[in-house]
């Protein structure tokens, strides 16, 4: 859930890179041993109520068991907005559904996500248990763009250029992936380990500052205070993530610490001209990437 995701000090432990090990969001699990209560699924959703998030959230919803009966599950689920727009529901495997439109949020709609799962099947004897409305807001309409290949990243903000940012990316070894990526947990300090994305013991850095996740495959925005400042607009030297210029704990005045603070999740970050593929879809919430008529087409309705 997102409130936690924007705890001041990260308790996991992450990891920068494009492949490996993945950290999707827990899935609640039922009590070992008898018991004579039906099964039940609920779905875990984000954002959370009451947030204010970018331009470029799209909802999504975790399912605690295996849904069989796609249709009928997502039949109870549905988003209504102000201003009213069209959102459809897009399946990626059988525990999880995205929502979105076919474009960017408008800033300042008021969104509702209406969940009505209570008595759902979601599958032979299981059963929903939810009825809840989630509201939030979308805020101003901030993207950036991340040229691997000039090594700069441009923030955008209601159509007009905020800031230029010198960056380094993935290395040649390790490069990161292309494509519209969404920001969905921010950290004003975390762990991040090789290890935990399939690179052994590369690196295990302790106090990454101003992260924020780009994909459950481990790609991230953040600080590095431990490469040459020289580094930054001119090299391509990570594990996969993009790096902004930081000094250890963190400054809200270095190029980290700015975009860490003018930041919100559901954020966009775009990364263009890397010799690596364009992100998966369902790795983290980067369904931006496909078409509306290939989003539809994942709808069970």
């Amino acid at each position: 859930m997102l409130a936690a995701a924007v705890a001041a000090l990260a308790v996991l432990t992450a990891g920068c890179g494009s492949g490996g090990g993945s950290d999707d969001k827990g899935k609640m699990s039922a009590s070992p041993g008898p018991s004579t209560t039906p099964p039940t699924f609920i779905g875990v959703f984000s954002p959370e109520r009451g947030t204010t998030v970018g331009t470029g959230m799209i909802i999504s919803l975790d399912f605690t068991r295996p849904i069989a009966d796609r249709a009928a599950v997502e039949r109870g689920i549905s988003v209504t907005s102000v201003p009213p727009v069209e959102v459809t529901g897009h399946w990626f495997g059988d525990e999880r559904i995205d929502l979105r439109p076919a474009r960017f949020w408008r800033p300042g709609t008021r969104v509702t996500l209406h969940l009505r799962l209570r008595g759902v099947r979601g599958a032979p004897g299981v059963r929903g248990t939810q009825s809840k409305d989630v509201s939030f807001s979308i805020g101003r309409d901030q993207r950036s763009t991340v040229d691997v290949a000039d090594h700069i990243m441009t923030v955008v903000r209601d159509g007009h250029l905020l800031r230029r940012l010198p960056i380094s990316a993935g290395s040649a070894r390790h490069t990161t992936y292309n494509g519209i990526m969404m920001i969905s947990e921010k950290y004003a300090v975390t762990r991040m380990n090789g290890s935990t994305v399939g690179f052994g013991g590369e690196y295990d850095i302790p106090d990454v500052p101003h992260a924020m996740r780009l994909t459950s495959s481990g790609t991230f925005v953040h600080g590095n205070y431990w490469s040459p400042p020289q580094v930054f607009g001119t090299e391509n030297v990570s594990h996969g993530c993009v790096g902004l210029q930081d000094r250890k704990g963190g400054g809200a005045d270095t190029p980290a610490g700015w975009f860490y603070g003018e930041s919100l999740i559901g954020d966009t970050v775009d990364v263009v001209n890397s010799p690596d593929r364009t992100v998966a879809p369902d790795n983290g919430m980067s369904g931006w990437n496909l078409t509306w008529p290939e989003w539809t087409a994942g709808s069970a309705l």
